[in-house]
């Protein structure tokens, strides 16, 4: 990839490590490589820059398990210690949802997973706000260039595609050295796989009533696939 001035050194899983776990070596320690992520706010991203129309998940991800990772508290702190602004750049304290379930999504437009993933967050949303679930979207785009649009634009898609009801928040950087404090927050809180890099749109954060992170979602895991874990936390 090619080195930058203002890109952000990340470790990401080679392409053909789920080859290697397949073929069991023992002697393999975890392959991983170095690679430049830009912030959406380098000359990279400000400039533009065209992927391939082929490209839109990578394979490593796309290759994998839709699974759940137990995430494990490194911190003191909750998600109601941090304020974010909405859609429309007013602030808005995350302790505003004390009490309730929130599923955390980095979401993007343009992405080959937006229709389903948009599709069965409005519907988990419509089943289970009124029993205390909150959806919590933030557009990014970080990864792939997915979301490129003006809050405006990503606004109308929402509510006007997929009817979106669930809050949408001003657009944030995931990973970098401008990662917004509540996606800092999200990651150290979970462990396993991912670390700390989100590796691409979609993937999801369960909190439960305390406000403390308790599941992670690759990006294959669907809403549907979270139902059940949904339901465990609303019910306790």
């Amino acid at each position: 990839m090619v080195s930058m001035a203002s890109s952000t050194t990340f470790f990401t899983p080679l392409h053909n490590f789920n080859q290697a776990r397949t073929n069991s070596i023992p002697s393999i320690s975890l392959p991983f490589v170095k690679s430049s992520i830009p912030s959406s706010k380098s000359p990279f991203f400000q400039h533009g820059f065209s992927q391939p129309t082929s490209f839109d998940f990578p394979k490593a991800v796309l290759k994998s398990r839709s699974f759940s990772v137990n995430a494990r508290a490194v911190t003191d702190k909750s998600i109601y210690d941090f304020t974010v602004k909405d859609i429309d750049k007013k602030d808005v304290p995350l302790s505003k949802f004390k009490g309730k379930v929130l599923l955390i999504v980095n979401v993007a437009s343009r992405c080959g997973l937006t229709s389903s993933n948009c599709t069965e967050l409005s519907h988990l949303y419509e089943n289970f706000k009124d029993k205390g679930l909150e959806v919590l979207a933030f557009p990014c785009n970080q990864l792939g260039m997915r979301e490129p649009g003006s809050n405006e634009e990503i606004k109308k898609f929402a509510c006007t595609r997929f009817k979106a009801e669930f809050p949408i928040f001003d657009k944030v950087d995931v990973n970098g050295p401008f990662t917004a404090p509540v996606y800092q927050f999200l990651k150290s809180s979970s462990g396993g796989f991912f670390g700390d890099l989100v590796k691409w749109n979609f993937e999801k954060f369960l909190v439960d009533k305390n406000g403390k992170v308790v599941e992670r979602y690759p990006p294959t895991t669907s809403p549907f696939q979270i139902e059940k874990d949904i339901q465990k936390l609303l019910a306790a």
